[in-house]
């Protein structure tokens, strides 16, 4: 093949080429339209661990299967499939342990919502407090329910409707308790 013949076939790849390159566009807001959807989270985290600290200490530990984060219209985070939070003690050891199947942190304020088959287990004290949704309010720090409750230790078993703790649940308070269950004498 000689020179001639190969600038022939050359010019028009050229052409061919340039054309390609110069056709590209991209357009962020077509891409954004066809990308998402305006009720998809602003942000998806799978095996999330998160460690929230004060002063250099570790206050609560959250771990969830999948976090969503929406920004719009309320700053919050979903765990739609599960979640556990640790609130530790002022000597750095896990104090109690909240779990849950669903779960909501308000990003604003940083309140907890916990829904079904939620437990929140002292360690120390060997209790655990049963419910279907339980509030944390981060500024009043204090855990509470409007809900039926069961509170079992190793020595009782109580229930009732509505109870406020802290997230330590070294303390508990009933709105209206129902029943109160001695297992030893």
């Amino acid at each position: 093949m000689n020179n001639i013949t190969f600038k022939i076939y050359l010019i028009p790849v050229m052409i061919f080429m340039m054309g390609i390159f110069f056709s590209c566009e991209n357009d962020l807001d077509k891409v954004k339209k066809i990308t998402s959807h305006p009720n998809d989270p602003d942000e998806t985290s799978e095996m999330m661990h998160v460690i929230y600290t004060d002063s250099g200490y570790a206050q609560i530990e959250i771990f969830a299967t999948i976090a969503e984060t929406y920004a719009k219209p309320k700053d919050v985070t979903i765990f739609k499939d599960g979640l556990k939070v640790n609130f530790y003690k002022d000597d750095g050891t896990v104090g109690s342990v909240l779990t849950s199947l669903y779960g909501q942190i308000d990003g604003g304020t940083g309140n907890i919502t916990v829904r079904d088959s939620v437990k929140l287990m002292n360690l120390e004290q060997e209790k655990t407090l049963e419910s279907e949704v339980l509030y944390y309010h981060k500024k009043g720090d204090s855990v509470y329910t409007d809900q039926d409750v069961v509170i079992r230790s190793p020595d009782m078993i109580l229930s009732g409707v509505g109870a406020w703790t802290t997230p330590a649940f070294d303390t508990a308070q009933f709105f209206k308790p129902t029943a109160k269950i001695y297992l030893k004498d």
